[in-house]
């Protein structure tokens, strides 16, 4: 423990909160989190200690704060060796490097050069690709047998998956290796002996789709990464392959969750599918809502503490690492009010969430996200207006993923 703190050792001890490795219960997690204060003392999968910030205020303001950083030398705990090469989420901790990694100077100028490949323009060029792909894949549910459909094996997750492939000029035939390789990533399962493979053989797949556009470009993201610049200075292989697996990554993973949790939500709150279906409420206060009440994205390991940094009463120490519970701050009463807890998609100012960032690290592909979302989602329930679950919500199983809400599937009944 730093000097300065005013948390001894044993404190920190008691209060630690572990999270859970299998999600078995992220709401009453969450719950606990906000409770324990603003800064809360966990646990991650492996026995790992950090710090979670909990509560909608305070994260804004570390989410800015520069004695925060992403760089891993800053963790007292990597620099004591305390931290292992192939701990399961030593990725998400210590990914190559992008914008997502560096900070100050170097944050901009990666973002200036990420900014210029990915427009509002291009994002909504993907309208009618998207909804192509919506359509096609609907055919597919429509064409199950059986009484239930698992949704989020033939639509949820097939959508997402071809618009980033589309979006970066990945080859189709990657995807099914891509989907295990993912899968491996972001899992507090996967054996130590397969962590550092998983992550050296996704880097060789955007290498290599990287080379291929440098050769052959074309009208996707990767073309576009390569050839943009800023008074001449241009991306690095290494910076575009990073960016590349990022965007990959957090461009399937988010929008995944998101249409699978509105599917839950609504599923679980008919008196609200009856509100947008019958138009007396928007497809964006939706989308929205289940951005806050259910967030794509739970924790994320995010930032390295320069200095003591004072959280409101307690002090997340100098070379301690910090997450950013999303899960637990979007229903945080203090942001929300007393019907935090409530899914409401009604609730006025809907879209005061943080869950895709705040500040220079939002995320850049939530235009895109929203997008996705607000295609498939009513074209989902133009086609199967009686779509339900066809097992009770306590049945569906989350997958053991700390940074991401998800489910293995989604089986749902059509109704007819």
């Amino acid at each position: 423990m730093t000097a300065g703190t005013d948390l001894t050792a044993t404190d920190t001890e008691q209060t630690r909160i572990p999270l859970d490795p299998f999600v078995s219960d992220l709401d009453a997690e969450s719950a606990a989190l906000r409770a324990a204060g603003p800064l809360a003392a966990v646990t991650l999968p492996g026995d790992v200690p950090v710090w979670a910030v909990t509560h909608h205020a305070e994260a804004k303001k570390l989410l800015t704060d520069p004695r925060l950083v992403k760089d891993i030398n800053v963790w007292g705990a990597w620099q004591r060796g305390e931290i292992a090469p192939d701990w399961p989420l030593i990725g998400l901790a210590n990914p190559p490097r992008s914008m997502l990694t560096v900070d100050g100077a170097d944050h901009r100028r990666l973002r200036t050069l990420v900014a210029q490949a990915l427009t509002p323009r291009r994002v909504e060029r993907m309208r009618d690709r998207i909804t192509e792909l919506t359509e096609s894949l609907l055919d597919q549910v429509a064409a199950q047998p059986g009484d239930s459909v698992d949704l989020k094996a033939v639509f949820a997750y097939p959508l997402p998956m071809y618009v980033v492939a589309d979006l970066m000029g990945l080859a189709e035939e990657r995807l099914p290796r891509l989907k295990e390789l993912f899968e491996k990533f972001f899992s507090t399962q996967t054996p130590p002996e397969e962590v550092v493979a998983t992550l050296t053989e996704l880097a060789g797949i955007m290498a290599e789709t990287v080379a291929s556009k440098r050769e052959n470009p074309g009208d996707d993201l990767t073309s576009a990464l390569i050839q943009a610049s800023e008074d001449g200075d241009r991306l690095t292989d290494e910076e575009i392959v990073a960016t590349l697996q990022l965007m990959v990554a957090a461009g399937h993973e988010t929008t995944i969750s998101l249409i699978v949790n509105a599917v839950v939500n609504l599923s679980t709150h008919p008196d609200q599918r009856d509100l947008v279906l019958s138009g007396k409420a928007d497809w964006s206060a939706v989308i929205e809502e289940t951005l806050r009440w259910s967030t794509p994205t739970s924790h994320v390991l995010i930032r390295f503490a320069t200095e003591d940094v004072p959280v409101g009463d307690k002090v997340l120490p100098a070379g301690d690492a910090l997450i950013v519970s999303y899960a637990a701050i979007g229903r945080d009463e203090q942001a929300h009010g007393p019907t935090a807890g409530v899914f409401d998609i009604t609730r006025e100012s809907p879209s005061r969430h943080i869950s895709f960032g705040h500040g220079p690290h939002v995320c850049p592909g939530a235009a895109l996200s929203r997008l996705e979302a607000g295609v498939a989602l009513p074209a989902l329930y133009a086609r199967f207006p009686k779509l339900d679950l066809a097992v009770p919500a306590g049945e569906l199983r989350n997958k053991p993923v700390v940074t991401q809400n998800d489910l293995y599937e989604l089986p749902v009944t059509l109704g007819g």
